[in-house]
């Protein structure tokens, strides 16, 4: 999990937060590209098991996320148990939190609230403010036959 918060520590101080500033950043902290460029741009990199991807959103705002935990769904293509894997993936973000707690970023970081579209979004979140940007960590799955991932995102709502 160090490379995520130095990646992140690395984002906090790049302003305006954008995609080929963050892709700089990937490089220079030596993750390696996952050969997925955007508009010239990589973005989805790995480094020590984890997945970083750079997402450029409407409006000029772009989001930085990494996958620190991930559970793939059985050969069946389902969960036998949800629940419980539900379960194994707050207890990931449980283990992580303290982390991003009691890293150099916690000097930096305002507990935030969660909106109505967090919790449709995520199956347990925690949302900070870190100076003008959105810092989520949070297990989420997308659909029913996708991993369940214990994500955080970074993220800069649109620039001018």
């Amino acid at each position: 999990m160090a490379a995520v918060i130095a990646m992140l520590e690395e984002l906090r101080g790049l302003a305006p937060l954008t995609a080929e500033g963050a892709a700089a950043r990937f490089s220079a902290q030596e993750w390696t590209p996952g050969g997925k460029p955007r508009e010239g741009v990589e973005t989805s990199w790995d480094k020590d098991g984890v997945g970083g991807w750079i997402q450029t959103l409407g409006g000029g705002a772009v989001s930085v996320s990494f996958a620190v935990w991930i559970r793939d769904v059985d050969e069946s293509g389902y969960f036998d148990d949800l629940e419980t894997v539900y379960e194994q993936g707050e207890q990931a973000l449980a283990d992580f939190l303290p982390v991003i707690e009691e890293s150099p970023l916690a000097g930096h970081l305002a507990e935030a609230e969660q909106t109505a579209a967090d919790k449709d979004e995520f199956i347990r979140v925690k949302k900070w403010n870190l100076h003008d940007r959105i810092m989520t960590a949070g297990v989420i799955q997308q659909d029913a036959d996708l991993p369940v991932l214990v994500v955080v995102t970074l993220e800069e709502p649109c620039i001018g």
